[in-house]
C-alpha cells in the first residue's frame, strides 16, 4: 500500500513530509520486545540478522528469561525492534522530512535512510555493543541522569577536578546526563546539587557512555567501520553531535567513531526539528523516552509510538 495525498487536509503525503522518524538507544528493551511481531512478515529481518551474525538473536526478542541482559545484547535488541517497526510501515510511508537516532539510534536512523544496509548494520550494532561493553568492564563508571539542571551548569560540575566526569546526553531543558567515574560522578553531583539541582536518577547502563573514557571502544569500533560501506540517504539524518543534518557527503565513519566519545546533543536536535518545520515525531521501536522528551521540549510537536503491528495500522490510517 502507498499512501496517497489527499489535498491540503493535512493527510497523506501532505503530512508525511513534516513528519520525524527518530529512533532511541539503549536503555528502552525489555522481555519479549519483539513478541508483537512474531508472525508479521518483517519478522525475516530477524532472520537474516541471524544469518548475517551466524548465531541466535530471536530468543533476546522473545523470551522473557533471555531478555537483554549486557549491553551487547541490548544494544542488539533496541537495534532489530526499531527495524522490525519500520520495515511495517516504510514502503507505504517513504521518506520523512528528517531520521533521528538518539545515540544507537543513530546507526537505526542510517539503516532507515539507506545509508547502511540491513546486514551491514546488523554486524555493526553488534560491534559497537562488543567494544562498549569490553571497556565498560574494565572500568567503574557510570551515568546519572540530573535535573532540573541547565547544560552551562552541569558543564560546571563536572569541572570539578580531576577531569573524570562529563556532560554526555543533553536531553531536553533541565534534564542532563553526566557520565564518569564513580568518584567523578560523586563529585559532580554533590556540585551540581549545590548549584540547584534536585533529582538524581542512575542509568541502567554499565558504563560512562559518550565521554572520553570510550576512547579504547572507538579504537576498536573504527576498525570495524573501515569495512563497511556507506550510502547517500533519502531523507536528511540528523547528526547527535551537531544536532542538525550530516550534509550528503558527510563521512558517517568519523561520525559514527566521534560519537562514542561525544556527547549527544538532543535538546537542539528537537528545537532543530521544529525549525525545520516538522509538525510531528514518530519514535520507532521500543519505549517512549523520546516522545517524553519531546513533550517536555517541543510540546507543539506531536508524538506518536511505532513499536507494534496495531501502531503500524493506526499510522498508516491517520496518513491515508
Amino acid at each position: 500500500m502507498q499512501v496517497q495525498t489527499r489535498g491540503g487536509d493535512g493527510a497523506g503525503e501532505s503530512a508525511w513530509s513534516r513528519y520525524v522518524v527518530a529512533f532511541p538507544g539503549q536503555g528502552g528493551q525489555g522481555p519479549r520486545m519483539g513478541l508483537a511481531w512474531r508472525h508479521h512478515d518483517v519478522w525475516e529481518l530477524v532472520e537474516r540478522a541471524e544469518e548475517a551474525l551466524g548465531r541466535p538473536v530471536a530468543p533476546m526478542l522473545l523470551d522473557r528469561a533471555a531478555a537483554p541482559r549486557t549491553t551487547a545484547e541490548a544494544q542488539l535488541a533496541v537495534f532489530l525492534a526499531s527495524m522490525l517497526a519500520w520495515e511495517a510501515v516504510r514502503k507505504a510511508v517513504g521518506p520523512p522530512a528528517l531520521f533521528a537516532g538518539h545515540s544507537l539510534g543513530q546507526i537505526s536512523a542510517l539503516t532507515a535512510a539507506g545509508v547502511l544496509a540491513f546486514d551491514d548494520a546488523v554486524r555493526l550494532t553488534a560491534r559497537r555493543g562488543e567494544v562498549t561493553e569490553a571497556v565498560c568492564r574494565g572500568q567503574d563508571g557510570g551515568m546519572v541522569a540530573v535535573l532540573p539542571i541547565s547544560t552551562e551548569a552541569a558543564a560546571k560540575a563536572c569541572g570539578v577536578p580531576p577531569d573524570d566526569c562529563w556532560v554526555a546526553n543533553d536531553n531536553a531543558p533541565g534534564q542532563v546526563v553526566l557520565a564518569g567515574t564513580e568518584a567523578g560522578l560523586a563529585r559532580a553531583t554533590e556540585a551540581a546539587r549545590a548549584l540547584g539541582a534536585e533529582k538524581f536518577y542512575r542509568l541502567a547502563v554499565p558504563g560512562a557512555f559518550h565521554t572520553p573514557l570510550m576512547a579504547e571502544a572507538a579504537d576498536a569500533f573504527g576498525d570495524h567501520l573501515d569495512t563497511v560501506a556507506f550510502g547517500a540517504p533519502v531523507a536528511p539524518v540528523l547528526s547527535n553531535a551537531t544536532a542538525r543534518p550530516a550534509p550528503p557527503d558527510a563521512s558517517w565513519r568519523r561520525l559514527l567513531c566521534e560519537h562514542l566519545t561525544s556527547p549527544v546533543r538532543w535538546c537542539e536536535s528537537q528545537e532543530y526539528m521544529v525549525a525545520a518545520g516538522a509538525h510531528a515525531l514518530v519514535e520507532v521501536g521500543c519505549g517512549s523516552t523520546l516522545s517524553k522528551l519531546a513533550q517536555r521540549t517541543v510540546p507543539q510537536l506531536a508524538t506518536y509510538q511505532l513499536d507494534t503491528p496495531a501502531a503500524a495500522d493506526q499510522l498508516l490510517g491517520r496518513l491515508s
